[in-house]
């Protein structure tokens, strides 16, 4: 069949790079003139093929030189698309018996969804629907049939229907999946006259009266849709397709506006209204974005891809064009404009379904049923379906302090600010200048807000979104959209930041006290309000440069809390605060809190009860607003020691932190544990330990190693593996004859049964024996299951008695995840003799894999460096491993010559297992 063949402009190359279908026409014919119809076909085949191949290779050049330019490369992948399956269609019919051709009869060949919207990416779905008019004919169901495993052949991934316009509005009405594709139909070849009728129907018999239920539809669709991927729009790999702020939630407000209005395109909705010329502007530059994006991922996986992975984040962003820059990597950078475009779509899918609910299309929300009567607002204001709205917009905005009082005023009453209102602040943002930033009325209502309403969270992130928190605080601003390119935190940086404040206000209301006791009792007993929930909001203000973020931080503290209207000894607060934000999670976590070193390093640079209170709640809403899981009890406990002990400190004197003290009290209350023991017995087990032994364990753990050391044989591995509730870990003691290496040894056993240390530490006895106590945790992070401990006690014992050698073991289950290798942690080794009275701690911050404390701890042992404890703190693919040791005569590691050697070694142990570990 002979076409007048036209060629599409406006796409990423030139149409006739692509694809020449005259040429394809001629090829096709050259191709069927002589042999089987198997050579035939197979000729061909093989020549679309090239065809597709030669075209999607074109496109794929073109967007790697244009990498931002989307909407001309789907639709380039459209038009590719198009003339292949034109041109399938052209050699299915030929191939028909003469007969059969002529019994075809009318009928359309159709694209639907995406692909009916000219919107391709790489590798989409080619959905197609066959409109008959009649019943299916035999002939029709053969050529199609024919054209499908053409298709095939190809490669193209199709799904298809063939039906007739009757059954078409039939199914369309019992299913809005179907709707919805239909709705988006495009006339490919055939009789197109019968697409029109469809059209006609579609429009009369089906949509007309219905757009209540469709928008109903759609929203519960897209909730569901984003319950499944998280519900957050800042998940750290989101769905470019289906996440929140993805590409069908932009798709969805075009669904809706056409079903609705009857556009063609988005454009249309400026026309009637629905949006503004900015509003729209911003709309494509969005959509264009992130169909960029979904077409990067795709070619680089090869297949079609909608997740943004770890590892596809960094090639995305080089494919377009990121570069690192100061204090951000190019991913980071990259993440950051695709989470602002996210929630631009979020705002603009409220103003969308705020005009569908004006015009009473959506039901009015039911967002305010707790409130019985109208509340009483100011006159700057109005209740429109229960939503706080903007009365008189020229008299709202002669005071630009009104756009912080109307979310205040919104807490206040218990209603959410309508769209329509944060659409008009939004485009009055400049507004905003510095006498309003630095009027004290302006930080009156912003405290109020933080402070007096209980959920100061709702407003700080609307106001986040809208931008008008940066604008108030253009410090802020930096940080808005900010992604950290680790495993570590869930969130962006003002997310982060906003989901801590969202921790201190549910303690503050008691709903974390069975879980937060301390925090939840020192905010009872009283503390500077003001000063903690200053502090939260800045905490993290710094980061993304260069300079150290705590530093920066509470230098931009100290400018923007005195704006704040805070007292300069609140501000003198808050910058401590900002810059020591850290310190109490990582003594806590880094550090040994059974050495009383810690303890009183820790109180030394707190120095007041007040401050201790503050970081202490500081502390545990950081933690928490890092993300879910990430909060346990292992973390709470280390807090929990080290906040008693500094405050014991700080109320009888630091002199009582002391080893003597601790070791008196400990073996007292062991001998109050050890009812039924002789006297002798007794004594023998106070005098065989080392002063260490008793300040690092609690009295259980001691009654637990008194019995496994009772009548120990010297060729005897005794094993106690039990929960430890409080710890959330389960607890692994040890206990045989001493040999050098044990360490090792045992850190090895234990991770080959796949256990994650958090903390451990050894003690040699004075007549011969070890002691060993790790808290050991799963996969998952929790502690083992009590079904699954036989096992795991009985693998360790095959490991201690060499019947399986670890690091042999290990070299298999030692792998990176392909998605985690895009992480770079560099390596860095301290060493500090001022920490701990009696040891070197030596701490080790590097990538983190299964086999590492092994390959560490047998370096160590190699260098005949003594082991007393190790805690490992672990940050996403980022460890630190912390170990308290003594050189081979009982000495700390003063050598500078000794230290770089040691950390040459341990260097070359942790390059070595990351080589094996990328093999």
């Amino acid at each position: 069949m002979t076409h007048a063949f036209k060629l599409p402009g406006d796409l990423i190359c030139p149409a006739a790079d692509i694809l020449d279908p005259a040429q394809l026409e001629r090829d096709i014919a050259e191709a069927g003139k002589t042999g089987t119809d198997t050579e035939i076909r197979a000729r061909i085949v093989a020549r679309l093929a090239a065809a597709r191949e030669e075209g999607a290779d074109k496109i794929a050049e073109a967007f790697r030189a244009l990498p931002f330019e989307a909407r001309r490369t789907t639709r380039a992948y459209t038009y590719l698309t198009d003339e292949l399956l034109l041109a399938v269609l052209d050699v299915a019919r030929a191939q028909m018996p003469t007969d059969k051709r002529r019994a075809l009869g009318d009928f359309a060949v159709c694209a639907v969804g995406g692909y009916g919207r000219g919107e391709m990416a790489p590798f989409s779905d080619v959905d197609l629907l066959f409109l008959a008019k009649g019943k299916i004919s035999a002939a029709l169901e053969a050529l199609i049939e024919n054209m499908l495993y053409l298709l095939w052949d190809l490669h193209l991934k199709v799904g298809h229907s063939s039906r007739t316009i009757k059954e078409c509005l039939k199914l369309g009405a019992e299913d809005y999946t179907i709707r919805t594709a239909l709705m988006e139909n495009r006339f490919l070849a055939g009789t197109e006259t019968m697409a029109e009728e469809l059209n006609t129907r579609l429009w009369s018999d089906l949509f007309k009266g219905t757009e209540g239920e469709f928008i109903e539809a759609k929203l519960k669709e897209r909730f569901e849709r984003h319950r499944k991927q998280g519900g957050q729009r800042y998940v750290v790999e989101p769905n470019v397709k289906e996440g929140k702020g993805g590409l069908r939630d932009l798709q969805s407000l075009y669904w809706i506006g056409k079903y609705v209005h009857g556009v063609q395109s988005v454009s249309e909705l400026v026309r009637l209204g629905v949006f503004g010329p900015d509003e729209y502007r911003r709309f494509e530059k969005a959509e264009e974005f992130l169909w960029a994006v979904r077409c990067h991922l795709h070619l680089l996986a090869d297949r079609p891809m909608d997740q943004l992975t770890f590892d596809m984040q960094v090639q995305v962003a080089d494919r377009m064009g990121y570069v690192d820059r100061a204090g951000q990597r190019a991913v980071e950078v990259f993440m950051q404009a695709y989470f602002r475009h996210a929630t631009v779509v979020g705002e603009l899918t409220r103003i969308f379904l705020s005009q569908m609910e004006t015009a009473h299309i959506k039901s009015v929300p039911n967002i305010a049923l707790g409130i019985r009567r109208k509340p009483k607002t100011g006159s700057l204001y109005r209740v429109v379906n229960n939503r706080l709205d903007i009365a008189d917009a020229a008299e709202f905005f002669a005071q630009p302090i009104n756009m912080l009082k109307i979310f205040d005023e919104a807490l206040r009453i218990g209603m959410l600010v309508h769209p329509d209102a944060m659409r008009e602040i939004h485009g009055n943002l400049g507004l905003i200048d510095d006498k309003t930033r630095e009027a004290p009325q302006a930080a009156k209502i912003f405290l109020g807000m933080l402070l007096k309403h209980g959920n100061p969270e709702r407003a700080l992130r609307r106001m986040n979104e809208l931008g008008l928190l940066a604008a108030f605080i253009p410090e802020f601003e930096p940080i808005v959209a900010m992604m950290q390119f680790n495993m570590y935190h869930h969130y962006t940086v003002d997310e982060h930041t906003i989901q801590c404040i969202r921790n201190l206000a549910m303690i503050e209301h008691g709903d974390l006290e069975e879980e937060l006791p301390v925090a939840s009792t020192i905010l009872k007993e009283g503390v500077n309000r003001r000063v903690l929930y200053v502090a939260l909001l800045l905490h993290d203000i710094g980061k993304g440069r260069e300079e150290d973020h705590s530093v920066l931080g509470a230098k931009i503290a100290r400018k923007v809390a005195p704006r704040l209207g805070l007292t300069p000894e609140e501000c003198e607060t808050v910058e401590w605060l900002v810059r020591y934000h850290l310190l109490m999670s990582d003594m806590a976590q880094k550090r040994d809190i059974a050495d009383p070193r810690t303890v009183r390093d820790f109180a030394k640079a707190v120095r007041t009860r007040e401050r201790l209170d503050l970081l202490t709640v500081l502390t545990v809403c950081d933690i928490r607003g890092v993300g879910p899981g990430t909060w346990n009890n292992w973390k709470a406990a280390l807090l929990r020691a080290l906040y008693r002990q500094t405050r014991r400190g700080m109320e009888n004197g630091l002199e009582d932190l002391n080893r003597t003290h601790r070791g008196r009290e400990a073996k007292s209350n062991l001998r109050k544990e050890l009812t039924g023991w002789t006297r002798a017995d007794l004594d023998r087990e106070m005098r065989r330990h080392y002063p260490t032994y008793w300040q690092g364990l609690h009295v259980t753990t001691h009654v637990l190693f008194a019995g496994m050391l009772r009548d120990l044989p010297v060729d005897e591995i005794r094993i106690d593996l039990h929960e430890d509730e409080d710890r959330d870990a389960t607890r692994a003691l040890f206990a045989m004859s001493d040999h050098p290496g044990i360490f090792a040894r045992l850190s090895g056993a234990l991770a080959l049964v796949g256990a994650n240390v958090v903390d451990a530490r050894t003690y040699t006895t004075k007549d011969g024996y070890a002691t060993a106590a790790f808290w050991i945790q799963d996969a998952d992070g929790h502690p083992y299951e009590p079904s699954r401990l036989a096992r795991l006690t009985q693998m360790i014992n095959k490991t201690l008695k060499g019947e399986v050698v670890a690091r042999e073991a290990m070299h298999d289950r030692d792998k990176l995840k392909k998605r985690e290798r895009a992480f770079r942690v560099s390596t860095s080794v301290a060493f500090d003799n001022e920490g701990s009275e009696i040891f070197t701690i030596i701490e080790v911050d590097t990538r983190d894999r299964p086999g590492l404390l092994h390959d560490l701890t047998r370096t160590l042992a190699a260098a005949h460096v003594q082991l007393s404890s190790a805690v490992i703190a672990t940050y996403g693919e980022q460890v630190v491993d912390t170990f308290y040791v003594k050189d081979m005569f009982g000495l700390k590691l003063y050598s500078e010559a000794k230290q770089k050697a040691l950390d040459a070694k341990l260097r070359a142990a942790i390059d070595a297992g990351q080589e094996r570990a990328r093999s």
